[in-house]
């Protein structure tokens, strides 16, 4: 039988020759189960062969680019730098800014330790590196990553490279072709010229492109001349220039810059090139005032820095307009901007003499800001910044250093209503509600004592009056009760949400947050009210119309967004502002000429006096502060042009009248729409049923020293909607209890001497 037979036999009595050797040892084991999809591809040799492949791609893609991205040899377009040109609402130039102001000079003509400040603070190795910090920027990445900031680790020949040959633009392209130039021009350049060049490209801010023009800019000296601290300051201030300048800057930029001051001289010390003793001495010196530019005299400066604040903040850099080649458009009016300022300079300017230092001191002190915004479109129309940039760097406008006073209480009434509010006593907050107007009353129902005096220690009511009757005459007592009432926080988020800015030192938790101890500035005022005659659909006022650039075209963002409260709670509080300017503090801008609504602001110690008013056509801020010219420090307005207590039914009312009167001549004016409305149900005219009570639960003493105001006010608004006016708990009220002379402007002073306010530094406020 052959081989072929044989084996076929075996098979058919299902015998199998045994395994032998290594097939035999395998065959002895358990095989398991064979590998399977994605598991027959991870082991340690694909592993391994994919990483060292992607190093050569990497390593490939390096050399790729770097072989491929020439080094440039000409300059970007910002290094030829191009003018703005600014115009009118209309179309019309109203100036052209963005003349070169940049003198090179060599780097002997900057100081070492000038020179070793700035690379301190940008880029300690860079002496050492190649021209790119690549664990640095690893470093910034992985901070960005985190939130903590954008990323960073830019060289200074990265810096270098940006400015004089590239773009300012984030882009991922950009970046890798700075990386690539900047080895490139690290291996051609010496790292001294390198330096120079990166000092001499930078923008500074007051215009100032370069160490040279900086110097002069900030110090009045050349390059040479600039001392440790000196340089120290301007290392600091690229930045951030707008916001770091010590002249303009507000409290968080001072902060801030003072915190990069310090790292900057730090950083010398663990460098070794500072003596930690001499480091100790060194402290934060002031610039010179900023010298205005050619053409932004008058307000022109003042409105070019609102456009410019504004653009910052829709994302455009200030480097970016410095460079020029933009056309930007504001939405201001030139014949309401001529009105404004003809009105200030009627009612206040005219008035002061600021030549007097000796009898006239607090002349000296005053100064004015005012936005006026259209409110169909929510555009800024007018504005008006101070008396020129050349004695007031900073614009009074946009200044944010200052409290709004009462000009904040329609927000904690607002608050009241759209939340459904109730009182101590478990009624609905309106219009008509009953509060105790007793001066010095102590809140009750809060953790936070507080019991502030109002205006002149004047008791209101016998003693009770309605929030209609409370708001007129601006009582402090019953708004902090209210606030407790409406609770601070909610009353923060509805402040928040109507367009005011979060800042250092505002408090959620605080009762005496009722009378406006935040900060704000005229726009954002100007912001809140607008909203509140748009029926509770928010109003952002904006002054940039357009702004087209020779590369790029920014698209300005809307004035208008959601509705931030309810129509009813928006047009409750207009109606009850219109009140204020019938038969309240508001009485000096009432005119048959148009339908206004307002609120004034005085605040504590008169260093501010505010008025915030609007019409169905405009809404327009006029406030004052009192500021030393020479410490800057906020002082008293009382005594302004020879008078007592500057207010802000006084001048800010005055402007904002003369202003709306000139601005709607001729104009047919329209009422408010307040149909939603809701004064609520009128309270019976009893004044003791419901007696205010002090945390004890005693009934609150009236001082004896304090005055009384009587109480009523009509209805405000002169239209029937059908919903109940204060006027129905208010035509027969209760004499006061002493017999003043209704006022016709602010409340007279009490017949006794007053006791001294409490110490509380919100407190007495109208």
């Amino acid at each position: 039988m052959g081989r072929a037979d044989a084996r076929r036999a075996q098979q058919q009595r299902g015998g199998r020759k045994a395994p032998t050797g290594r097939a035999a040892g395998r065959a002895g084991k358990p095989t398991g189960k064979k590998r399977s999809g994605i598991r027959r591809f991870l082991n340690w040799k694909t592993i391994l062969g994919t990483f060292l492949g992607g190093i050569l791609l990497l390593i490939a893609g390096a050399f790729a680019l770097y072989f491929s991205v020439d080094e440039p040899t000409d300059p970007n377009k910002t290094a030829v730098l191009q003018s703005n040109t600014f115009k009118w609402a209309d179309g019309s130039v109203m100036t052209r800014t963005g003349k070169m102001n940049r003198e090179i000079v060599s780097i002997d003509k900057i100081p070492e330790d000038v020179r070793t400040a700035f690379i301190a603070i940008e880029n300690k190795t860079f002496y050492k590196d190649r021209g790119v910090d690549f664990v640095g920027i690893a470093r910034g990445a992985f901070n960005t990553l985190r939130g903590k900031g954008t990323a960073g680790g830019s060289t200074i020949t990265q810096q270098y490279v940006k400015n004089y040959y590239l773009t300012q633009d984030q882009s991922a392209t950009r970046k890798l072709r700075e990386m690539v130039i900047s080895l490139k021009v690290d291996q051609r350049m010496e790292k001294d010229d390198i330096l120079a060049g990166y000092l001499n490209t930078n923008f500074y801010g007051r215009n100032a492109y370069g160490i040279q023009a900086a110097a002069q800019a900030y110090y009045g000296v050349d390059s040479d001349k600039l001392t440790l601290e000196q340089g120290a300051y301007l290392a600091s201030v690229i930045q951030a220039p707008s916001q770091y300048d010590l002249a303009t800057a507000g409290p968080n930029g001072r902060r801030l810059v003072t915190i990069r001051f310090n790292a900057v001289l730090d950083n010398m010390v663990e460098m070794g090139k500072l003596d930690k003793a001499k480091r100790d001495t060194l402290h934060l010196p002031e610039p010179i005032k900023p010298k205005p530019q050619p053409g932004m005299d008058g307000q022109k400066g003042y409105l070019i820095q609102a456009a410019k604040q504004e653009l910052s903040r829709q994302g455009v850099k200030e480097a970016d307009i410095a460079a020029g080649g933009w056309t930007i458009t504001l939405n201001i009016d030139k014949k309401k901007q001529a009105a404004l300022e003809k009105a200030v300079q009627d009612e206040l300017e005219s008035k002061l003499d600021r030549k007097d230092v000796k009898d006239r001191p607090q002349d000296q002190s005053v100064q004015a800001g005012a936005t006026s915004v259209d409110a169909k479109t929510g555009n800024i129309v007018a504005m008006y910044g101070g008396v020129g940039l050349a004695e007031k760097a900073e614009s009074n406008a946009l200044r944010t250093d200052y409290q709004p006073g009462s000009t904040f209480k329609p927000i904690v009434l607002a608050t009241a209503l759209e939340t459904g509010a109730k009182t101590q006593d478990g009624r609905p907050i309106t219009p008509n509600a009953l509060y105790d107007g007793t001066s010095k009353r102590p809140v009750v129902g809060s953790d936070t004592p507080f019991a502030p005096q109002n205006q002149d220690d004047i008791n209101y009511g016998d003693p009770m009056l309605t929030v209609q009757e409370a708001t007129n005459s601006s009582v402090n007592s019953v708004y902090a009760q209210m606030i407790v009432d409406a609770k601070p926080q909610e009353v923060k988020k509805t402040a928040i949400a109507l367009g005011m800015k979060d800042r250092d030192g505002w408090p959620a938790d605080k009762p005496a947050m009722s009378l406006g101890t935040m900060s704000a500035n005229t726009v954002e005022m100007a912001g809140v009210y607008a909203t509140f005659g748009n029926h509770g659909k928010k109003v952002t006022p904006t002054i940039v119309k357009s702004a087209e650039h020779v590369d790029a075209d920014h698209k300005p963002l809307s004035p208008f967004g959601a509705q931030v409260i309810k129509r009813e709670t928006a047009d409750t509080v207009t109606k009850v502002l219109t009140g204020v300017v019938q038969d309240g503090s508001g009485k000096a801008v009432r005119s048959d000429a148009y339908q206004a609504a307002g609120k004034t602001g005085t605040t504590e110690s008169n260093v501010a006096a505010w008025f915030t008013g609007y019409t169905p056509e405009l809404v327009t801020v006029v406030a004052m502060f009192g500021e030393d010219p020479n410490s800057h420090a906020q002082v008293t307005l009382t005594g302004t042009a020879g008078k007592g207590r500057a207010g802000g039914s006084s001048f800010p009312a005055q402007i904002w009248q003369a202003y709306t009167t000139a601005v709607l001549s001729g104009v047919k004016t329209g009422e408010f729409d307040l149909s939603d409305a809701n004064m609520g149900t009128p309270v019976g005219p009893t004044r003791t049923a419901v007696p205010s009570t002090g945390p004890t639960g005693s009934v609150s003493p009236t001082p004896s020293s304090s005055g009384t105001r009587p109480t009523g006010s009509p209805d405000p608004s002169g239209s029937g909607t059908g919903k109940p006016d204060p006027t129905s708990s208010t035509k027969n009220p209760t004499p006061p209890t002493k017999n003043p002379t209704p006022p016709t402007g602010d409340p007279q002073p009490p017949t006794k001497k007053p006791t001294p306010p409490p110490l509380f530094p919100e407190a007495p406020q109208q």
